[in-house]
């Protein structure tokens, strides 16, 4: 399956792609007919590992690459990163 898929033109590729993600995402959404009430812990629960894979999605993707990219800086590497991070989550906040 993977051999036919690599295959295929690459505007074929991302419009199956997006049609995949777009069908997991309705899946995902279409739980909320099945549950007329969620406990609060189990809400908790939930929230709680969102904001983590959002954590750790911004790390990998974002902080990582600019730790690596100050390194050849003045300053330690991570006082860049951080201090975006940071003034990113106050802007957020105002």
């Amino acid at each position: 399956m993977f051999e036919y898929f690599s295959g295929l033109h690459p505007v074929y590729q991302a419009l199956i792609a997006t049609l995949f993600t777009w069908f997991m995402t309705a899946l995902g959404a279409a739980l909320v007919f099945f549950f007329k009430t969620i406990k609060r812990n189990v809400l908790d629960a939930m929230l709680g590992f969102a904001a983590g894979v959002m954590i750790a999605a911004s790390y990998w993707s974002l902080l990582a690459p600019a730790i690596e990219m100050a390194e050849g800086s003045n300053l330690p590497a991570w006082v860049p990163a951080t201090s975006g991070f940071l003034a990113g989550g106050a802007f957020l906040w105002i």
